[in-house]
């Protein structure tokens, strides 16, 4: 059974863990111990309140992102080698060097394989785009359920802008939107009470006195 505590620590932990992506070198490494430190934070705070749906959200989130990187790298990758496999070696074998860099003419083949690679990098990106954006709706669904159980309203307010950075990635600015929203996950989690016992008691019923007898 978990406790809110050990979710507080570790969500709040895991949460400074991925804003360090943006450190160089380790940056990945980090962030991925961190999403891992939030999902056993959700896992608790899912057998806290009674609700599964919560993690199984937050799982099939963090699965849509992992498919989503690894297919489109692979689909990016493929073509980059394709390119190099085709055009690598006839670009320059058997001629001058220096003739081959101050030369600007393409074949036909060159260019029909110039397009697919274009068209590759721009499909892989666009695949990782969109699972990406799918994931940030899970995510959503998983934190709006965790700030009506917790009444932690940091929490809905940190998914709707990482759902909001998720579809601005294809510019830039998604990636600031996405460094805010860490920032408000952080303190969500650390706004997070020890136990539920902090809700507000019930509303107690008050049952009116009965009414005078006739002609009292």
């Amino acid at each position: 059974m978990g406790s809110l505590s050990t979710a507080r620590t570790f969500g709040g932990i895991g949460s400074i863990l991925i804003l360090l992506f943006i450190v160089p070198v380790v940056g990945t490494l980090l962030s991925v111990i961190g999403w891992i430190l939030v999902l056993i934070a959700v896992n608790n705070i899912a057998d806290v309140v009674g609700d599964r749906s919560i993690f199984r959200d937050a799982i099939i989130a963090v699965v849509l992102a992992i498919v989503g990187i690894v297919v489109g790298v692979a689909v990016v990758f493929g073509s980059f080698a394709r390119f190099a496999g085709l055009n690598g070696l006839n670009m320059f074998s058997g001629l001058d060097l220096s003739r081959n860099l101050n030369s600007t003419s393409f074949t036909s083949g060159q260019v029909v394989d110039l397009s697919f690679l274009i068209v590759g990098v721009v499909g892989g990106l666009a695949l990782i785009w969109v699972f990406y954006l799918v994931s940030a709706i899970f995510l959503r669904r998983t934190f709006t359920k965790v700030a009506s159980r917790l009444n932690v309203k940091m929490f809905a307010t940190a998914a709707l802008l990482y759902l909001i950075g998720a579809a601005l990635t294809i510019i830039l600015i998604g990636l600031v939107v996405l460094f805010i929203a860490d920032i408000l996950m952080v303190v969500a989690f650390f706004s997070m009470p020890d136990d539920t016992s902090m809700e507000p008691p019930p509303t107690p019923i008050t049952i009116p006195p009965p009414p005078p007898p006739p002609g009292a």
